[in-house]
């Protein structure tokens, strides 16, 4: 058996165990920080996980600033109930005019794909906290 089976006998082994323990082990490959999205992916990345954050932000915004360690903060402690990302409104219009963005921060909330609520302007951790709880 050359390297290239035993890395693929391996892999085959780790998805089986992943598939009979119901994918729970997936749980730990959910991302403690921020996912940086784009026009192009943020379809894809929907469908990958059943609770999104998204912090649409700008660089020139400050209260934008003032609120990105907070979902910094929050991607760290939720991991594994709800993943954070993080769209540039400048960089990504097409998404920016899909959910109709018109002030940032704008945080849009995604259950199982489907965008379930809005949260507009900075607001301290807190109160955010309290807010996503509803969703996990």
């Amino acid at each position: 058996m050359d390297s290239l089976d035993m890395i693929k006998k391996k892999k085959l082994e780790q998805l089986k165990k992943q598939y009979m323990n119901g994918g729970r082990t997936m749980e730990k490959k959910w991302p403690d920080t921020p996912i940086h999205l784009l026009d192009a992916d943020i379809e894809e990345t929907l469908k990958k996980f059943p609770t999104i954050v998204i912090d649409c932000w700008a660089p020139w915004c400050g209260p934008c600033q003032m609120i990105g360690p907070v979902i910094e903060e929050l991607a760290k402690e939720m991991q594994g109930k709800i993943v954070f990302g993080k769209l540039n409104v400048d960089e990504n219009p097409r998404t920016s005019m899909k959910y109709r963005i018109m002030s940032i921060p704008t945080l849009l909330i995604f259950k199982n794909g489907a965008l379930v609520d809005q949260l507009v302007g900075a607001m301290p951790k807190e109160m955010l906290v309290q807010k996503l709880k509803l969703y996990h």
